[in-house]
């Protein structure tokens, strides 16, 4: 029997006069959205004919209607049914049988398997001793076709099967791991082999490198002083250009806010027709933070049945995957298990999942994160109302426990400088972003089209920030917050900023590979931008200590002699010195200081007077980080994270706190 006739003679045994009492959708729907009527009305029936309430259904109906889903959709998303149990029930509607689970290695891999990732509808199951079978999951709209046909071929009943959707995924995911996870380490390399940080040096580059390195050894050994000369003024003069952007930024950073961020209420999108928002977030030995990972997920505002969030872990972290499991995740959340394969970082876990991804927009996030609810909101909002060309929104980064430490106070005005000062002056000046490496928006065509994330390279984000830049794309920035913590201890600090560095060296690398079409490509003023945001800050950060000794000889040279005998070029070196050393200090602390609000400098107090032994600090990471580039490349430091402490939950950690960019009072 048919579902339309069985709905047609329960109506006539009831007395009720329509589908429409099952859950119609809102009143007043214009006569072209008939078919979309008739739809809910159909499956008001099937719903009716499994057993489910006429409350129910009306209430779901409602959902439907206003977020352009489907009855069964909102059904599934709102927990009042297991999915196995829905479709074991639709599987007895239509006298088949169901699979709960589907036997590894019954599914063959081919090139149609990855639809069934992001649409999964149908598998063909192989087994040698039985016939073939079919795994279908039928949608409830069109049940009347299944039966329909059932009813014509019953011969069909042998080689049908039905199972839920999330276990036709999953079985996809595991007959095509292995393909995909080579395709993943190889895509960038072998696509675009000029934007890949596989190989660290390309022949052209290690030529001029070692001719560099063997002209300094030579002209040390026949002109030492006059070497020394022309390497004090054209460092003095590398780090005087990184510090005047330092400047721009604590310039025009209120400016820059004001014109590119508008009021963020303006910002966020209303209810009806929401696309699907893809939320990724890579996992590695982080069972301790999953419960405060999930709660902070489920507090973002948007429509369940438009979220499609991925957890991604490697396949043999088998504490953060039962850690996961055990909290038993609602459906709109996948468990993807990335296999087993060098490099194993975090960029290649997230191209891994990105063929999973369903939708027209991506985010990312950390374990440890507690993103804004409104975040997702302001990012759409923000898309809808820009051009084409943009493809990337970064959110600011607000570290939490400011007050633990000295070391977590001056990273949260290192952040505070970063995210609320110099991305957005970037961003007004439409010049290339360097991606923070959590709470990216982005369009999905776009992060496809530039080969997603390059799985070598140890700080993803900065490296697909300059890419999108090189392939014509921009980024910008907003303001809804996402609050993280950072390292409290100088060992966790100095592992995550060595990785931090190896990967702006790898960036720079893949960058100066061909200089002249980087030029062509991001035009003269970016790519000079780039040079002074990345090249500066390494070579600020690797000259320090030389600078510093620069500073205390030409003092000691000008106290032992006269006056008169001091030159105008030692006068003048020596000045530039002391405005590098005083000057960087001083714009570090500015930056911060003014950028974060009244209740986050409190918190941070005095501690902003380590800034000299911080920096000292940042140039041990970064000539780490050039020792790690030669003999380990890839190796990714994890940085152990910590769940928050109930006790410890600050005015930081509430959903309104820190509204970003306003004026710098406490948050409520």
């Amino acid at each position: 029997m048919q579902i339309g006739e069985y709905g047609a003679r329960t109506q006539a045994s009831t007395g009720e006069a329509s589908a429409a009492s099952y859950g119609e959708p809102v009143p007043g729907k214009p006569d072209e959205d008939g078919a979309r009527v008739d739809a809910l009305r159909a499956e008001a029936l099937v719903l009716k004919s499994l057993g489910f309430s006429k409350p129910l259904i009306a209430h779901m109906a409602k959902r439907a209607a206003a977020s352009g889903t489907t009855l069964e959709a909102e059904l599934l998303a709102s927990g009042q049914v297991e999915e196995d149990a829905y479709y074991g029930a639709l599987a007895r509607l239509a006298g088949l049988a169901f699979l709960k689970e589907i036997p590894e290695g019954s599914v063959v891999d081919g090139p149609g398997l990855d639809s069934q990732l992001t649409r999964p509808c149908s598998l063909r199951l192989h087994d040698r001793n039985q016939p073939p079978l079919t795994v279908i999951a039928p949608e409830a709209r069109r049940i009347d076709q299944l039966l329909s046909s059932l009813d014509r071929h019953e011969c069909l009943r042998q080689s049908i099967a039905i199972a839920s959707p999330t276990t036709i995924r999953q079985a996809a995911w595991r007959a095509g791991a292995e393909r995909r996870v080579r395709a993943t380490v190889r895509h960038l390399v072998e696509e675009r082999p000029d934007h890949s940080a596989h190989r660290v040096l390309t022949a052209h580059q290690g030529f001029w490198a070692g001719s560099a390195a063997t002209g300094s050894v030579a002209l040390i050994a026949v002109a030492p002083t006059l070497t020394a000369l022309w390497l004090h003024v054209a460092l003095s003069l590398l780090y005087l250009a990184a510090l005047a952007l330092r400047l721009v930024a604590l310039t025009y950073g209120r400016r820059a806010r004001q014109a590119n961020s508008p009021d963020p209420l303006a910002m966020i999108a209303t209810e009806d027709a929401l696309p699907v928002y893809t939320v990724m977030v890579a996992l590695y030995r982080e069972a301790e933070v999953v419960p405060q990972l999930l709660a902070s997920l489920e507090r973002l505002d948007w429509p369940r049945t438009r979220l499609d969030v991925k957890l991604v872990c490697e396949a043999d972290d088998v504490e953060t995957l039962a850690s996961i499991r055990a909290l038993t995740p609602q459906r709109h959340i996948e468990i993807i298990e990335v296999p087993p394969m060098m490099p194993r970082t975090k960029p290649k876990a997230l191209s891994y999942a990105l063929a999973g991804a369903r939708g027209d927009y991506l985010t990312i996030f950390d374990a440890e994160d507690r993103p804004h609810p409104g975040q997702l909101r302001e990012a759409y909002g923000a898309f809808c109302s820009a051009p084409a060309d943009l493809a990337c929104l970064q959110a600011p980064l607000i570290i939490a426990n400011m007050h633990q430490s000295w070391t977590s106070a001056l990273f949260a005005l290192e952040y505070a400088a970063l995210f609320r000062r110099m991305l957005p002056v970037l961003a007004r000046f439409r010049m290339p972003l360097p991606l923070g490496g959590t709470s990216n928006h982005f369009r999905m065509g776009p992060l496809k089209e530039v080969g997603g994330w390059d799985p070598h390279n140890v700080t993803e984000g900065a490296d697909l920030g300059m890419r999108l830049y090189r392939m014509g794309y921009r980024s910008a920035t907003i303001r809804r917050q996402t609050l993280e913590d950072a390292p409290t201890t100088t060992r966790v600090w100095l592992g995550q900023r060595t990785r931090w560095f190896k990967g702006w060296l790898q960036t720079w690398l893949v960058i100066m590979r061909d200089p002249a079409r980087t030029i062509d490509e991001m035009g003269l003023v970016a790519f000079a931008t780039f040079q002074l945001l990345i090249g500066g800050m390494l070579v600020s950060a690797l000259s320090h200590p030389l600078i510093l000794v620069f500073l205390v000889s030409s003092c000691v040279a000008m106290l032992q002699k006269p006056a008169e005998a001091i030159g105008a070029l030692e006068t003048l070196l020596f000045a530039v010195d002391i405005t590098n050393i005083l000057g960087s200090y001083a714009a570090f602390v500015a930056l911060g200081l003014t950028s974060v609000t009244t209740y986050e400098r409190e918190r941070i107090g005095r501690r902003w007077m380590g800034v000299p032994l911080y920096w000292m600090m940042t140039s041990y990471a970064a000539w780490k980080a050039v020792s790690e580039l030669r003999y380990s490349p890839f190796f990714w430091n994890k940085t152990p994270h910590q769940p928050r402490q109930a006790g410890d939950a600050t005015k930081m950690e509430t959903p309104q706190a820190c509204e970003l960019c306003a004026s710098g009072t406490a948050p409520p």
